[in-house]
């Protein structure tokens, strides 16, 4: 071939490739499954979704950056730093003024103006973390998880005083308390405060029943604290050097831990969720493992199917999750008594307690191993990145995906 020839070739190659991505472009989806009968979905219906449903109710809002899921509401964040809430309303946790439930995703209007860059969906209450670091909390205050040094719920966004003159990075709501962590210069600070009987609080060596204002967390003396998590009566951190430190009620009947404890395996953690008697932590080579158990006896199928490994001693429980069809792990959440997974594939995999349709797998069975959920994704479409968020009964799916428009 000529020279002229070839570099002919090269610019009609180089056009190709042009049209090629030209024609690709990228579009978001929002994907909801599970228990829907207070209107946790977004749905408009009040019904379980056995299946994963489209949702076009947060197209109008733009695209989505964050979700958090509570009990049976949900939180959106828009890269923007715009709030929107929906689902179960009574305790006021919605912060829309009123204590009803909401089946649309509706924005919380006393945050606008006031750029969010951090939410949390507790079990009936709620957490914001503005830019200049200024927490506010709504919903349930009856057992002090709202920080605001009293017992009162609040059906709009409050701003806990405490932290005031404090920058605050992120806010993790629970069954009944909350965590808040500070990021210093040398050293981080949480913040613990609600119920603290299970020693979710991390504020003692002895039982904390209920604290309404903010407490430090003893034990994280010179640790940089990467995140800090809560759901039910846990508490969970991944540090900067990817220790992972547990306390509040433990797992497996072990006793309660009243004061942060770093769990004795050697890997590096990049991510925890935390359900009601399970964790899941992820580590930076994209394995997962899992702390505790579920109802129906995970470790009793591991021991038969081999489909899960003990790496630690301690407490007996923690083990690692092996069958992901050899793909690792990029993102983890967990729900009441469910699990859900995204590989590095692009696909979601979810299994554990099925009674409402969480897993997305078109019934109520629990499933003891991972299975794919499908998302009936048309071929001209692949998944590039995507994340899972679980609430106690209900799942979602926010996914970016390359589109070839040509067709």
């Amino acid at each position: 071939m000529s020279k002229v020839m070839e570099e002919t070739e090269s610019v009609k190659s180089k056009e190709v490739e042009q049209e090629v991505k030209e024609g690709l472009e990228e579009e978001a989806e929002i994907w909801s499954w599970g228990a829907g009968t207070e209107g946790q979905l977004g749905t408009g219906k009040l019904q379980d979704e056995h299946k994963p449903k489209l949702l076009h109710s947060l197209s109008s809002f733009g695209p989505i950056s964050h979700l958090s899921c509570g009990g049976a509401h949900a939180i959106a964040l828009t890269p923007g730093g715009r709030v929107l809430t929906w689902g179960r309303g009574n305790s006021g946790q919605l912060g829309h003024g009123e204590m009803a439930n909401c089946l649309h995703p509706k924005s919380v209007e006393s945050l606008e103006g006031i750029f969010i860059k951090h939410v949390s969906a507790g079990w009936n209450h709620s957490g914001f973390v503005s830019d200049n670091g200024y927490v506010f909390t709504c919903g349930d205050g009856s057992f002090g998880q709202l920080g605001h040094g009293d017992y009162i719920s609040r059906c709009s966004p409050v701003q806990v005083l405490h932290f005031k003159t404090k920058h605050v990075d992120q806010i993790a709501c629970g069954m009944r308390h909350s965590l808040v962590l500070l990021k210093g210069d040398t050293e981080d600070v949480i913040y613990g405060f609600g119920s603290g009987k299970r020693g979710q609080l991390g504020i003692s060596d002895d039982k904390q029943k209920l604290v309404n204002t903010p407490q430090v967390t003893l034990g994280f003396e010179n640790v940089k604290i990467k995140s800090v998590t809560a759901n039910g009566d846990h508490s969970a951190a991944i540090s900067m050097h990817g220790n992972f430190y547990v306390w509040g009620r433990a797992f497996c009947g072990a006793p309660d831990v009243y004061r942060p404890r770093r769990v004795t395996a050697d890997l590096y953690f990049i991510q925890v969720s935390l359900g009601w008697n399970h964790a899941l932590v992820l580590t930076g080579d994209g394995e997962v493992y899992m702390l505790g158990r579920y109802n129906y006896n995970v470790p009793t199928y591991a021991q038969k199917a081999n489909m899960m490994k003990h790496i630690s001693e301690d407490e007996g429980v923690m083990q690692r999750v092996l069958d992901f069809d050899s793909a690792k792990v990029v993102q983890i959440g967990a729900g009441a008594e469910h699990s859900a997974v995204v590989t590095d594939d692009g696909s979601v995999m979810t299994w554990g307690w099925g009674e409402h349709g969480q897993l997305g797998l078109g019934d109520t069975s629990d499933q003891i191993g991972p299975h794919v959920v499908s998302l009936c994704n048309e071929q001209s479409r692949k998944p590039c990145v995507g994340r899972v968020y679980c609430g106690s009964g209900f799942t979602y799916f926010v996914g970016t995906y390359t589109v070839n428009s040509t067709f």
